[in-house]
Order: C-alpha cells, then sequence, then structure tokens
C-alpha cells in the first residue's frame, strides 16, 4: 500500500509539475505524444524524426574505431612481424610466440582503461552531456595513438593500449544511449542495433587491413594497422560539434527551451504541436522518475525498482562474453595454431566478418518482428548447440575437425550477429531508466569489460600451445556458460518492444514477471485519482 501511495504521489507532482512549466495542457500533450508513437508506422517515423535517424547514425560511428581495434591485438599474436617484435623465439615449437602472460596483458590493458573510461563517461555525460564528453575523448584518442603507433617494446605498447582503452570505454557507453535518447519508440530498435553493426564494419575493416599488411616486411607491417585508426577521431569531433544534444538529457538537466530546440533539429515533418507534446512527454516521465526513486548516482542503481533494471542491463550484456565470443569471434590465432597457413587464416577472419556484417542487417528485419527476448533467448540456444559440436568435433577428429570447426565458428559469428550481438544494444538502451540511463548503460558495459577481463585470460591459457593447448575443446567451456545465460534469460529476460519510457517505468514499478511483459496492458494517463492502470490481458484462444 506504501509503494501504491507513493507512486500515486509521484504522478500527481508529476501533473503539477508539467503544468508550472509548459501550461495547463502540457499533461494532454504528453499523453497525445505516447499515443503518437504507438500509433505511428514505421514509414512515419522515419519522415517526423529522419533528422535524428543521421545524427545516431553519425554519433554512432565512433563505435567502427572501437570495433576496429579490438581485434587488432588478438590478430597480431598470429602475425609474423609482431610475433618477432614482441615475442620469443621457441626451439620446441619452431617458431616465434608472444608468452601467454603477454598475450594476456596486452589483451586486457585495453579493458581496463575501457572501464575506468566508462565510469568516468557515466559521472561527465549525466553532467555535460553526450556531445562534449564525446569530443574530448576522441582528442584525447589522437594523441594516445602515439604511443601505441611508436611502441618500441611490450611495456610501452601496454601503457598505449590502457589509455586508448579510456577513450574506447567512452564510446562503448556513450553511443547506445545517445542513440536511443534522441529516436522515438518505433526507430529505438534499429538505431541502437545500429551500434552493432559499426562494430561490425570496424572489425570487417580490420579483417581486411590486417590481410592486406600480412606479407609486409619489417615493423610497418603491423603499424599500418595502427596508424589508420587516426581517419576517424578529427571528422567525428567536427560531427559531434555540430550534433544536437540529446533532448532528455537536457529535460533532466531542467533546460526546457534548449531540449525544444534539440527536438526541432531531430525532426523531420513535425509540427510545432508535435513538438510540444514531445516535449512534455520527457518532462512527465523524468518528473515521476525522480520522485518515485531520488538521486542519479551509481548507487541509485541498485536501490528499489532499478535493482531489477540494472541486473537485466549488465547480465544482457554479460551474455554477449558468456556466449563464447572470446573464442569464436576471433578464430585466426586458434587455426594458425592449429596449423593453418597465415594467410588462409586471416582470409577466413575477413570472410568470418562479413558474415558478421550481414546478420547484423538481417537483424534489423527480426527485431521488430519477433522483438527482444525472442531473439535473446534463442540465439543463446542456437549458441550452446554450435559451441557444444565444435568441441564433440575436436574430440572425435582431432586436426581432422580443423575446416568443419572453422566453419561452425563462422556459422556461430553469424547467429551472434543476428541475435544477441546487435539486440543487446537495444535492450541495454531502452531497460534503463531514462534519468538513470548514462550510469546503467556503463555499469552493463563495465560489467561486460570485467567478465571480458576473465575470459580473455582463460581463453589465452586454452588456446595457446605453450599453455593449455585445448582448441577445438574450448568449445566445451563457453558452451557450458552459454547454457547457464539460456537459463537466466528465460526466466528473467523481459519484452520491452513497442513501449514507451513511461510504460516501462510503470512495469518495471509493479514488478510484472518478465514472461508477462509483452502481454501486460499499461495506461500510462488512466485516471488522475489513482495510479497508473496496468492489467494483464486476457489470453485469448
Amino acid at each position: 500500500m506504501a509503494d501504491n501511495h507513493h507512486v500515486k504521489t509521484a504522478q500527481k507532482l508529476a501533473d503539477q509539475a508539467i503544468q508550472d512549466k509548459l501550461g495547463l495542457d502540457a499533461f494532454q500533450e504528453a499523453k497525445q505524444a505516447t499515443e503518437e508513437e504507438h500509433a505511428q508506422t514505421l514509414k512515419q517515423a522515419l519522415r517526423e524524426n529522419r533528422k535524428a535517424v543521421i545524427w545516431s547514425m553519425a554519433i554512432s560511428m565512433c563505435i567502427i574505431m572501437e570495433g576496429y581495434d579490438t581485434i587488432l591485438i588478438g590478430n597480431f599474436f598470429a602475425y609474423p612481424e609482431f610475433q618477432k617484435k614482441f615475442g620469443h623465439y621457441y626451439p620446441e615449437l619452431g617458431k616465434w610466440q608472444v608468452s601467454g602472460p603477454w598475450q594476456t596483458g596486452l589483451t586486457m590493458a585495453a579493458t581496463c582503461g575501457a572501464i575506468i573510461g566508462g565510469l568516468a563517461n557515466g559521472w561527465f555525460a549525466s553532467r555535460l552531456g553526450y556531445r562534449k564528453v564525446l569530443m574530448a575523448a576522441m582528442m584525447a584518442l589522437n594523441c594516445f595513438l602515439f604511443i601505441v603507433f611508436f611502441a618500441t617494446g611490450r611495456e610501452m605498447l601496454l601503457a598505449g593500449q590502457v589509455l586508448c582503452g579510456l577513450c574506447w570505454g567512452v564510446f562503448a557507453t556513450l553511443a547506445p544511449a545517445y542513440a536511443s535518447e534522441v529516436c522515438p519508440t518505433n526507430l529505438r530498435g534499429y538505431m541502437t542495433t545500429y551500434v552493432n553493426l559499426c562494430w561490425a564494419i570496424g572489425q570487417l575493416l580490420a579483417a581486411g587491413v590486417l590481410r592486406g599488411c600480412l606479407h609486409i616486411h619489417g615493423e610497418m607491417g603491423y603499424r599500418i594497422p595502427f596508424a589508420l585508426q587516426w581517419m576517424w577521431p578529427t571528422p567525428i569531433i567536427v560531427l559531434a560539434w555540430f550534433a544536437p544534444e540529446s533532448p532528455w538529457f537536457l529535460v533532466r538537466s531542467d533546460r526546457l527551451e534548449e531540449a525544444k530546440h534539440s527536438i526541432h533539429r531531430l525532426s523531420g515533418d513535425k509540427t510545432e504541436a508535435q513538438i510540444n507534446a514531445q516535449l512534455a512527454m520527457m518532462l512527465h516521465t523524468t518528473t515521476v522518475e525522480s520522485q518515485v526513486s531520488k538521486g542519479a548516482t551509481y548507487l541509485d542503481c541498485f536501490r528499489g525498482v532499478n535493482i531489477r533494471r540494472s541486473e537485466i542491463c549488465m547480465l544482457a550484456f554479460v551474455g554477449q562474453i558468456l556466449s563464447g565470443s572470446s573464442f569464436a569471434y576471433t578464430p585466426t590465432y586458434f587455426f594458425t595454431s592449429a596449423g593453418m597457413e597465415s594467410a588462409r587464416a586471416f582470409e577466413m577472419g575477413l570472410g568470418a566478418k562479413a558474415f558478421g556484417f550481414i546478420g547484423t542487417v538481417c537483424s534489423w528485419f527480426l527485431i521488430t518482428r519477433f522483438g527482444r527476448r525472442t531473439l535473446y533467448v534463442s540465439g543463446l540456444g542456437c549458441l550452446f548447440i554450435i559451441l557444444f559440436i565444435i568441441g564433440i568435433l575436436n574430440v572425435a577428429a582431432h586436426d581432422r575437425a580443423l575446416w568443419p570447426s572453422g566453419a561452425l565458428c563462422v556459422v556461430w559469428l553469424f547467429v551472434y550477429s543476428l541475435t544477441i550481438g546487435p539486440v543487446t544494444y537495444s535492450i541495454i538502451s531502452e531497460t534503463s531508466s531514462v534519468r538513470l540511463r548514462p550510469l546503467a548503460v556503463v555499469l552493463a558495459r563495465n560489467a561486460y569489460q570485467v567478465v571480458n577481463i576473465i575470459s580473455i585470460v582463460l581463453q589465452t591459457y586454452m588456446m595457446n600451445p605453450t599453455e593449455w593447448n585445448l582448441q577445438g575443446k574450448t568449445g566445451f567451456v563457453w558452451g557450458s556458460t552459454c547454457f547457464c545465460m539460456f537459463v537466466w534469460s528465460f526466466f528473467r529476460m523481459p519484452e520491452v518492444k513497442g513501449r514507451t519510457y513511461e510504460e516501462l517505468d510503470i512495469l518495471f514499478k509493479h514488478k510484472v514477471p518478465a514472461r508477462k511483459f509483452a502481454s501486460t496492458e499499461v495506461d500510462a494517463y488512466g485516471e488522475r485519482s489513482a495510479e497508473p492502470e496496468v492489467k494483464e490481458e486476457q489470453a485469448t484462444k
């Protein structure tokens, strides 16, 4: 009863707040904006928000360079020139090899930096906005790339990776949050999963560059891929300078005139009345959230109703690692260690990244039709099966399983890019509350990074021929963790497709079970003498 009274009081305070700031008709305008979002077709949403789509795509381009770099180091371990520069010669293997501890350290360096950068982004973005933080991170990255490019030893390369990771941590958490805030309900799924497409583009470019530079003799063979990263920061700084700030951030900061101007810049064919209605809806949502749950710190993400939302965001992102991405997403080193010729291994890696790109594009057609929950749960189920088949093949056929295992890795990557790869960005951006979104997205990404560090350590030792040398049997390990995530997601992952942020607030406040999110009716603007109406839809035969 106390909780219901709290929600009811918050609704009244929200109504009063938007009337005081936007006028007596603000409540009806907010209700109208919500109804219009639900009634919009995809074509209407694109027409009325085409500028928002363009700016969202522009800002998300910062993920391309993160996707580009994240596979460089892992693939450089199979690079002959890199092995000679930063490794040792092992007579028993008859070749140069970077040792297991240094492989772990160099791979983990950027991840450790990304954790710190992500935490800093959550704090700064919630106070300064997305644009300023993105520009500052890009400027810093321009400087840090010099350290990586001119690295003379493993220690210098390690330091450069940590510093670059600070910036990549900002990009990974800023892009999906910005995309989810500048686009309406019908476009959120497309624009948040576009973030993963940018990641796939970056990895596809990196795979092509690595293959092209494979036979370049001397240190330039691995320095050229590093140098190409300088193509991105300056153009993106210019784009961020001209981009409109998120109107949700401006509303949270009580800068309503600026928020209205931002909505106008993001719109296509919206009328003045529609812009005012959208502003009223944003103010109503943020006011209700601030009244029900005070504060906007990392600790607030683990208080009250936000505990469940944080759990979903964090574990959804962690699921990308536990589904086996450390093993199947970068197979080049695995294949070369198993005896495949370097050029063929990198060609296979390039083809795998192309399948990842195609899968992400195809996911756009599935996410709106089937929703987030269905893609995530079914995707984990398929990935679990593929990983176990790889493990079984290795036990049964040993070296003869090399090509079938490689083909299955490509299939794994396609299924991953079709399901949990892109849909996770949509889940974390939409499930988090509006007021805590910059912080919740950071926590989700950092949970991913912490688990990624553990997986990197394990994966390095499992695959390194001088260490555990498990090869394809590693599929059993990641197949088991993938199955655990499948069970969790079946019981805990809600369906957020087609819900406005205010409706999601209400569903979480009323503790609706995950499997009933899609079938529960929500009236956020019901009778004002009572709390918003929430009732489960009656099942129909």
